[in-house]
């Protein structure tokens, strides 16, 4: 493992996009960090820009570039987040193994293929990869494992349905945060629940092993998730929404700090990990 101690080598993966702007400019903010590297991909219009000035604050000295950097030997506290898109995270788990640097991974929308890539690189670096980056709503994950634990057997029967709202330039559905709620709370309710997305037509009364998805998209909405678990008699409804996207990056930082202290080394972390909420 790295010394922990002095400020972290940050590269943002993804820096001219809308998360990559405001870990930069989070990033920039901190003390903790130093900005090193921002990359975004061949065809950015960003592409030779100040990282910092593209994010809307003052000038960082770090350009916006396809190429990673090349650090000396003093960096040996070095972090890579990554916000990007599906077909670019490949060569970002590629150079991370490569160089031997910790790896925060908030890109959703990843096929299975590259998960179990994931999964083989952080034999050999230690990698974050959650759905999101929000402490909000990996808190509320947990809690939603616990309520549907209590009143899984409940007379009458649990219903949970999971509502997701983002914006209209969000091009996976449901969200890979609606994903990861239905997959604890399917954890606690058994190996015989089924996953539904959406309803139409004559669909017949609601059977007692779903769990029902359904993505909404308007206007700039920048994430917001209402889990319902109802009864007959009474309803919980645990919702939580994002007012802006830096829930979202400063997560990310969070989860980059933790790995540099760290102490176990190599493997595939989650938020529940950096929160210190892991059941290993």
């Amino acid at each position: 493992m790295a010394d922990s101690t002095g400020p972290i080598s940050l590269t943002v993966h993804g820096a001219a996009g809308r998360m990559g702007r405001r870990v930069v400019a989070l990033g920039l903010a901190d003390p903790n960090f130093q900005l090193v590297g921002a990359i975004d991909h061949a065809k950015s219009d960003h592409l030779g820009q100040d990282s910092g000035a593209v994010a809307g604050e003052a000038p960082s000295g770090i350009e916006i570039s396809s190429h990673w950097p090349v650090l000396d030997d003093s960096a040996t506290n070095q972090a890579v987040i990554d916000f990007s898109l599906p077909e670019a995270i490949d060569g970002c788990v590629e150079h991370c193994v490569k160089v031997g640097s910790p790896l925060v991974v908030a890109t959703t929308g990843l096929s299975d293929e590259q998960k179990q890539n994931l999964s083989e690189a952080a034999s050999s670096i230690p990698v974050v990869w959650a759905p999101s980056m929000s402490l909000a709503v990996n808190l509320s994950m947990k809690i939603s494992e616990q309520i549907t634990a209590a009143l899984k057997d409940v007379a009458g029967g649990l219903d949970v349905e999971i509502l997701e709202r983002h914006h209209r330039f969000k091009a996976d559905a449901p969200s890979g945060t609606a994903l990861k709620f239905g997959e604890l709370i399917a954890g606690q309710l058994g190996e015989s629940t089924t996953h539904v997305h959406g309803r139409e037509g004559h669909t017949g009364a609601r059977t007692r092993e779903e769990i029902g998805y359904h993505a909404i998209r308007v206007g700039d909405n920048p994430g917001e998730h209402t889990i319902v678990f109802g009864m007959l008699g009474e309803r919980i409804e645990l919702n939580v929404a994002a007012s802006n996207r830096d829930c979202y990056a400063s997560g990310a930082l969070a989860a980059a700090k933790w790995l540099i202290h760290q102490k176990k080394g190599p493997g595939l972390y989650s938020m529940f990990d950096v929160l210190g909420m892991s059941n290993n």
